[in-house]
């Protein structure tokens, strides 16, 4: 049991910890670096202590740093969120090491699962269909990659071992553009996870992509939540995700659900984790990996059964058995969750930094904002640049659109740019509204010339009612107002005229 939980984590997934441990009574403590100073999870914890400057290998990744703070402030336990040190087995086996709960999965799950080479490597074993890939377990050199390359096929994908989220992965379309794509992929990683272990995979065309939640505690019980849909994607950046998918049927979603579960069974998982999948056209699917961790878009898989994955997490942790079985999962409704990220979706999403000046968020039924984000907040350049995530939930997939456009409508943030628009003009797609998309949608498929023309038109409009009022305030400005002969205004002489005559 524990009592202090210290959030080795930022922005909205450390204040959508803090807010799951007020509810279960933990006090809480974060960390934060110079550039998070004044972060709105500093502001919600407990206590908050400084960490180190504000790229990321100097504070978020330092775990030595991460334990002083620990012994420092009495916390018997760490949630890691996601991202930073969520998937480092070292990590996990250092908190056990110095008697601190890690509100995870175990060291060796991470190790199974975590790297993505070993994991299927585990699945393989299992029985379990993946991806052709490379399949060699431990670190590969560039040169062993370039060998395998072709026996993989192209195009492949080089992905991180390490992490998820699109870091340290390339799409590779020929073996002569690979050397400088590997080197590239492995910053990235290396930067990202503090590892530029890389391996690579098959690209599927045309795939969807799907993923299962999974809850497992230390009893042996293992559940799964149901399905997102994650496939709207740019640059293997998730950008909106849906739940439950149009695309499963009753059939194939059993199917998937049960392979899930075997999957985290066969490496004795504990905790919340999800296993992600491709599925083809032809509705084949494939194990991809399996991520050993919370995820960004656990939201929408909240807002159609009910369960708070946070907390139930924490549960697990302190020793509990799952507060649900199997048979009590039933998805209700249909959940839409759109990432708000500092980018201009007008000029190739470059990011965009600068003080936030004003931040109104959308209210009414069924509508959920996770962020980090106040007016006078400063997006750095140094992390994600993700500003919110807004969740919508109706009753059908069509009233949850309907209700997300409303939302997005209503969203206005002011001092940096964002991919409101972006999604907006995804809302009025009528192939997303008809669920015809694969990974590859936004890329290939997806136009913003509706938004560009909208913009030009406000653009215009907006022109025209600067002049209007410029000319008004020159008309008034020519206006001579002569001071009256008297020494008062006419109303006041009326009044004394009328006292007088009284």
């Amino acid at each position: 049991m524990f009592n202090k939980v210290l959030i080795a984590n930022r922005g909205e997934i450390a204040v959508r910890i803090i807010r799951a441990c007020r509810e279960l009574g933990l006090s809480t403590v974060a960390v934060f670096s110079e550039a998070d100073r004044n972060a709105l999870h500093v502001r919600y914890a407990d206590e908050a202590y400084l960490i180190g400057p504000a790229p990321s290998r100097e504070s978020y990744l330092r775990a030595d740093k991460i334990f002083d703070v620990a012994k420092k402030s009495g916390a018997d336990a760490i949630h890691p969120g996601y991202g930073f040190l969520a998937e480092r087995e070292d990590f996990a086996a250092s908190c056990a090491e110095q008697n601190i709960t890690f509100i995870g999965p175990k060291p060796s799950s991470i190790a199974a699962m975590g790297d993505k080479g070993v994991a299927r490597a585990t699945v393989v074993k299992a029985g379990l269909p993946v991806v052709p890939g490379t399949e060699d377990v431990g670190n590969l050199t560039d040169d062993d990659l370039l060998q395998m390359a072709p026996k993989v096929g192209f195009p492949l994908l080089i992905k991180a071992t390490a992490g998820g989220g699109g870091k340290g992965m390339r799409e590779v379309r020929n073996i002569e553009e690979m050397p400088t794509l590997l080197a590239s992929a492995r910053r990235e990683a290396e930067s990202a996870f503090g590892d530029g272990n890389v391996y690579l995979e098959k690209l599927i065309e045309g795939a969807r992509h799907i993923e299962f939640q999974i809850l497992a505690d230390s009893f042996g019980n293992v559940i799964h939540l149901g399905e997102r849909e994650c496939s709207i994607q740019r640059r293997h950046q998730k950008l909106l995700e849906e739940s439950p998918s149009s695309f499963l049927d009753n059939d194939l979603r059993v199917k998937m659900g049960e392979v899930a579960v075997k999957s985290a069974q066969a490496v004795d998982y504990v905790n919340a984790g999800t296993i992600e999948f491709l599925v083809d056209k032809d509705r084949n699917f494939y194990f991809l990996e399996m991520n050993t961790r919370l995820q960004v878009e656990h939201p929408i898989t909240e807002m159609v059964t009910g369960v708070d994955i946070v907390a139930e997490q924490i549960r697990v942790a302190r020793g509990r058995q799952l507060s649900y079985k199997q048979e009590d999962i039933q998805i209700k409704g249909h959940a839409i969750e759109c990432r708000v990220n500092a980018e201009d979706p007008f000029n190739e999403f470059m990011p965009s930094t600068g003080r936030v000046t004003q931040s109104l968020a959308p209210t009414g039924p069924g509508v959920r904002i996770d962020t980090g984000v106040y007016p006078g907040f400063e997006i750095t350049p140094y992390y994600d640049p993700m500003i919110a995530k807004l969740i919508v939930w109706g009753e059908t997939r069509g009233q949850a659109i309907l209700r997300m456009r409303r939302a997005l409508e209503e969203y206005r943030i002011v001092g940096v740019r964002t991919n409101i628009p972006f999604h907006q003009t995804l809302m009025d797609s009528h192939r997303f509204m008809a669920g015809q998309f694969d990974t590859r949608f936004v890329e290939e498929r997806f136009s913003m010339d509706d938004a560009v023309e909208a913009r030009a038109e406000s653009a215009e409009i907006a022109a025209i009612l600067a002049t209007l009022v410029a000319h008004r305030q020159t008309e008034r400005n020519a206006n001579i107002v002569r001071r009256n002969e008297r020494d008062t205004s006419n109303w006041k002489w009326v009044g004394r005229w009328e006292r007088m005559h009284r």
